[in-house]
């Protein structure tokens, strides 16, 4: 089985895919995902493979590759030495040098999150291209394919959660809210209003950047989501083409494939 690691600032997502199955070649056996912790040490994080794994059925023994992403520096080095000495497999770093099937036409190609283009490698083999990815993380990340594997370009902007806690912070009057649709855009109470903001106004934004990219791309684009908050903005957009949770973890079981 093959073991693909995706170290985010907010959580850490990991998943298996067997690797002698073609029917489920793209299609994990099963997921975690569990908060980062910059903190941890290597024998930590070991610790808890080797009890989260047999959890859903795996064993460490089972793992025969492993590939990792990660857009934390100071847990890169910590997840290396986690794949070598406790899960006894040297890793494929997705970084400079590894075979992407991306062609990277950023104006800096390394300050591309390699998270990024993961997404990128999976919307592109699973959906084709021309596509635009929207990743609902800790921030919101818009990626540009083009119909020839090029990686165009995207944009930033604040998480959901990051602008909720943002206003929490900022505003002694405000308090957390659930993110969820109120049923009007107008509300009739502060929490109602925050959730329009927060949910509704999200939902327009992402819109509006959707079709500025289809525009720039010649439209036609296929529209992927991902990310832990993608369904609940689907739900009033009504605009993806397809949500798919795992798509990072997929592109990195491609790239793996390009290097092995």
């Amino acid at each position: 089985m093959l073991l693909a690691l995706d170290i985010g600032n907010t959580n850490l997502t990991f998943g298996v895919f067997e690797e002698e199955d073609p029917s489920s070649q793209y299609v994990p056996k099963a997921t975690w995902r569990i908060s980062t912790e910059t903190s941890r040490m290597a024998d930590e994080y070991g610790m808890l493979f080797s009890h989260l794994l047999p959890d859903k059925g795996v064993s460490v023994d089972d793992l025969t590759g492993i590939v990792l992403c990660s857009v934390v520096p100071p847990l890169t080095s910590v997840f290396v030495e986690v794949c070598k000495e406790h899960l006894k497999l040297d890793p494929v770093v997705v970084g400079i040098g590894v075979k992407t099937g991306i062609k990277v036409l950023y104006d800096t190609p390394r300050d591309v999150g390699v998270d990024r283009i993961a997404d990128a490698a999976a919307a592109l083999k699973l959906y084709g291209g021309p596509v635009i990815i929207v990743d609902f993380g800790t921030g919101t990340v818009f990626d540009a394919v083009s119909a020839n594997g090029e990686y165009m370009g995207g944009a930033i902007a604040p998480g959901i959660i990051v602008s909720s806690d943002a206003l929490f912070h900022s505003a002694s009057q405000l308090r957390r809210v659930e993110l969820v649709a109120p049923s009007t855009a107008i509300g009739k109470n502060t929490v109602h209003a925050m959730q329009s903001g927060l949910v509704l106004g999200y939902v327009e934004m992402v819109k509006g950047m959707v079709k500025r990219f289809d525009n720039e791309l010649g439209g036609g684009c296929k529209i992927i989501a991902t990310g832990g908050l993608a369904g609940i903005i689907e739900e009033q957009a009504n605009l993806f083409d397809a949500v798919n949770p795992d798509l990072t973890l997929i592109g990195l079981r491609i790239i793996y494939d390009l290097n092995s």
